[in-house]
């Protein structure tokens, strides 16, 4: 759980952090839909050349980038085993009883992997770079136009933010939780997968408990400070677009054409 940083904002002054976030919601999006159509050696390797480089533009570590990875790499490696034994093809490298592995299984296992990677990396650069408030005022002012089928943009948004500001918060929970049922004698790590299943029951119970308590909290909060909601409110900081956002728009636009024009070139057959 201690690895596990999605959701929080990481201050500092990189270009990245100065983009207007409606922008930045709009590249994530973009980004999101270059790696979908990543299908080549070349197309992948262009598309993390570009991850690289927007790593060190954020001015955050590649090792906090890598911390969200690591609760998905059960997730990767039996997405990885379903493409390699399910997959068909005709150049067959290993069979094992009525298990055939092969070249097309092994191409689609490391693309699937590569774009999974990918895409928790992209997501991550709108949280680490825009604060939930940030993306609150982003969210509501690109959805206006649903104001017109009568459909509540603000709260929409606000569920949003409170829930990708509540990730670390919970993740703080659950370890403060562990540690009180360590110190009690509590057993988490040896026994069977039954075993170890309920040995969770006395995490997630509090959990919820404390869980609830806060959303009551919150919501008592935001009564007593007559919140009611996006109509007629007014904003701390206004957003603005500038000259930064236009020059990101178009890197994007030639990131994504550079990405169809590669899947159109192979290399070594694939």
């Amino acid at each position: 759980m201690n690895d596990i940083s999605f959701g929080q904002y990481y201050p500092s002054d990189s270009f990245l952090h100065s983009l207007d976030p409606r922008f930045k919601i709009i590249f994530t999006i973009a980004l999101v839909v270059g790696m979908f159509v990543c299908n080549t050696v070349l197309s992948f390797a262009f598309a993390f050349l570009v991850i690289l480089v927007l790593i060190f533009i954020s001015k955050i570590p590649l090792l906090t980038y890598l911390k969200n990875l690591k609760p998905l790499i059960p997730i990767i490696l039996l997405t990885v085993i379903l493409n390699l034994i399910y997959v068909p093809g005709k150049n067959i490298i290993l069979h094992f009883w009525i298990i055939n592995i092969t070249t097309e299984g092994l191409k689609t296992a490391a693309f699937v992997t590569l774009r999974i990677i990918g895409l928790v990396i992209i997501t991550s650069f709108l949280t680490y770079t825009t604060t939930p408030t940030s993306i609150t005022s982003a969210i509501e002012s690109l959805l206006k136009w649903l104001k017109l089928f009568k459909v509540d943009i603000h709260i929409f948004a606000m569920m949003m933010t409170i829930a990708l500001r509540f990730i670390p918060t919970l993740i703080d929970e659950i370890n403060k939780i562990v540690n009180a049922q360590k110190a009690r004698g509590a057993d988490f790590d040896s026994g069977n997968i039954i075993r170890k299943v309920k040995a969770m029951v006395p995490v997630l119970i509090p959990l919820f408990i404390s869980s609830f308590r806060r959303a009551y909290e919150l919501a008592n909060a935001m009564e007593c400070r007559c919140y009611n909601g996006g109509e007629g409110r007014t904003k701390l900081k206004t957003m603005q677009i500038t000259y930064k956002d236009f020059i990101s728009l178009f890197f994007v636009i030639a990131i994504i054409a550079a990405l169809i024009l590669l899947n159109k070139l192979k290399i070594l057959g694939v």
